[in-house]
């Protein structure tokens, strides 16, 4: 057997070590998430870090695209889709060029269908991996659990995303605030976006009200990656966190094919993260429900539900049983749940008054949990002839 030059073994070692992660979060374009990661990559430049811009868009801003001078860009990869040229990251070019440090910007954005990873993200992802160091930035808008909310606050509907459990393995995560106020006068200076497009944009996006609720949300997303960051959270009075009961673990309960189950698992994991512990997706297969005896196309909105779930950080497990509300009460005694998630049931009325809808035997039989029943409609739309 041939004997490895030790030499060999180290390269070996060096390469399997992750990359660290820095994410810049903003609540608006405009605040300065751009240029404060290049003024970054300027220091670092000056203190003799090997840092490269993978992907950067200055969207033409003048004081943004000043500072890109001075620094090494890995040129796009033009990818030629549908007869449409699009430039992206150059995820080999990067890879093999090595770094120390990786600058990517925009890091919900979906690629062209012919790259090797569906999101940006996931090129950070293989450069971390890597053992290549990233900073990177997002709008907290573009969180997955957080797209119901943003919607409904906003009345926008946010197309890329990228997972919380991108967000939760950060290193470091950094908050770009930026008073409303102070926002509206760069809009309006043109700092932003051309002249031409910022009355549509006060008019839409940039509402006083939409950028209030998103700068709150991006001040909470901060907040909470920190308390992650600093460990378990205790009980109020110091006590430490303990499973079970409502400061447990959180389950969410998923049938085959509920019509909602983004919005529960969202629910889910933002519950989860404001309390700093784990969280379960639990699926029974009932006797009716085997794979072979449900449609194909409820077996796919269940897969693309775990895919989903798995996105947002959640374990996801497949019960069987006979009876639903027994193994799921079962599973979370066992495995330290203490908050249990569930939507509305759609069960016959019947079933309801006689107490044998799930939620309400739920409520009945899960004596020691909190129990969520989440609504999918607002108060207004349930009133609605």
């Amino acid at each position: 057997m041939a004997r490895g030059r030790a030499e060999d073994f180290l390269e070996l070692v060096e390469r399997g070590r992750r990359g660290r992660l820095k994410l810049y979060i903003g609540f608006a374009a405009g605040v300065g998430k751009t240029y404060r990661m290049l003024e970054e990559s300027h220091a670092l430049r000056q203190r003799g870090v090997d840092v490269v811009l993978g992907f950067i868009e200055t969207h033409g801003r003048a004081e943004t695209q000043a500072l890109v001078a001075g620094l090494e860009v890995v040129p796009r990869k033009v990818f030629t889709y549908r007869d449409v040229s699009v430039e992206e990251m150059d995820l080999d070019a990067v890879l093999a060029r090595k770094p120390q440090v990786a600058v990517v910007d925009e890091l919900a954005h979906t690629n062209v269908p012919l790259a090797r990873h569906r999101k940006r993200y996931q090129d950070v992802e293989a450069l971390l991996a890597a053992g290549i160091n990233v900073i990177g930035a997002f709008n907290v808008q573009h969180l997955e659990s957080l797209n119901d909310l943003i919607e409904r606050a906003t009345g926008i509907r946010v197309r890329e995303t990228l997972p919380d459990s991108f967000l939760k393995s950060a290193d470091q995560v950094v908050n770009l605030d930026l008073a409303v106020e102070d926002l509206h006068e760069r809009l309006e200076a043109g700092k932003i976006y051309a002249p031409d497009k910022v009355r549509h944009a006060l008019e839409g996006f940039f509402r006083q009200e939409n950028l209030s609720t998103l700068r709150e949300l991006a001040l909470r997303e901060v907040a909470e990656s920190l308390d992650r960051a600093t460990g378990t959270r205790a009980r109020p009075g110091g006590e430490p966190q303990q499973k079970g009961g409502s400061w447990g673990r959180v389950m969410v309960a998923l049938s085959s094919n509920p019509p909602h189950a983004a919005t529960l698992l969202r629910r889910g994991s933002r519950m989860a993260g404001r309390l700093n512990t784990d969280w379960f997706v639990v699926y029974v297969e009932t006797p009716h429900e085997a794979p072979h005896l449900i449609d194909a196309e409820a077996q796919r909105h269940l897969l693309g539900n775990i895919e989903l779930a798995k996105e947002l950080g959640a374990e996801v497990v497949r019960l069987k049983g006979t009876d639903p509300v027994v193994a799921l009460l079962d599973f979370a005694r066992s495995h330290g749940v203490g908050h249990i998630i569930v939507g509305r049931s759609r069960q016959p009325w019947w079933k309801r008054v006689l107490g044998h809808a799930s939620d309400v035997r739920l409520l009945r039989e899960g004596e020691g949990f909190d129990l969520h029943v989440v609504s999918f409609e607002s108060p207004q739309e349930e009133r609605r002839p």
